[in-house]
């Protein structure tokens, strides 16, 4: 077999054989201290979340649909007229159901017709708007307000703000063990991540009725946490 020929069967073997990641460790001399380290930073948030929808009771299912794609009809073409973009408005729910009671005198269920519903989340991104939008919304026709939900729309620099937080806690942490062990130092052999997003501001149910408010609900945002969870692993050393 010529070289030529040679190199390219070696070449068509390497290519028929599948890749495998590599599998690197660092192996310790010393003693190893692990920790989990969690650290969270907080910011004021600049996004909220909304759910909104419409309940409608009626003696026949068509009914009950038909109407409630009217008033949902209404409240969605609030939201649009209060600037919310099309991206930001998102159906999260469409049901239709039964309705039935328990009649006491006649020991039994008793059907009252259908309930047809649908509902949408909003992405708020001006907060200071929030309340008079849902006081706009009950006044369209929504019944079924919920929320609201605090968050930050770009949450990287407070990510990376927690992990430099999360990995100096840990360095010193492991440091003081090393020290308490008779050891000088430690040098790093591992670290895994986790991220959680936790929002810090109170947030509750807001049911309301289909009467107008006489007040638009206050909304206060305060803040948000953004944290991080780290693993890591120390070798000590002298």
């Amino acid at each position: 077999m010529s070289r030529a020929a040679a190199a390219t069967a070696i070449l068509a073997a390497l290519a028929a054989t599948p890749l495998s990641a590599a599998d690197v460790q660092i192996t310790a001399q010393g003693p190893v201290v692990e920790l989990s380290v969690y650290e969270e930073v907080e910011s004021r948030p600049d996004t909220v979340r909304i759910t909104a929808g419409v309940q409608t009771d009626a003696p026949t299912a068509v009914e009950a649909l038909r109407q409630n794609a009217q008033d949902m009809q209404r409240v969605i073409a609030r939201i649009r007229a209060a600037g919310v973009a099309d991206r930001d408005i998102q159906t999260t729910g469409l049901n239709l159901s039964p309705r039935w009671d328990y009649d006491q005198g006649a020991q039994r269920q008793v059907f009252r017709g259908y309930r047809a519903g649908n509902s949408v989340a909003v992405r708020f991104r001006d907060i200071a708007a929030v309340g008079p939008v849902l006081d706009a919304l009950v006044a369209a026709g929504a019944n079924d307000i919920s929320g609201p939900v605090f968050s930050v729309e770009n949450d990287e620099p407070f990510k990376a703000a927690a992990r430099r937080a999360a990995m100096d806690r840990a360095r010193r942490q492991a440091e003081e063990y090393a020290r308490g062990a008779g050891y000088t130092g430690v040098r790093l052999l591992r670290i895994q991540e986790g991220l959680t997003g936790r929002t810090r501001a109170e947030s509750r149910d807001i049911m309301v009725t289909a009467a107008r408010l006489e007040a638009a609900p206050p909304i206060e945002p305060g803040v948000v946490g953004t944290g991080v969870t780290i693993s890591v692993a120390y070798e000590m050393t002298r």
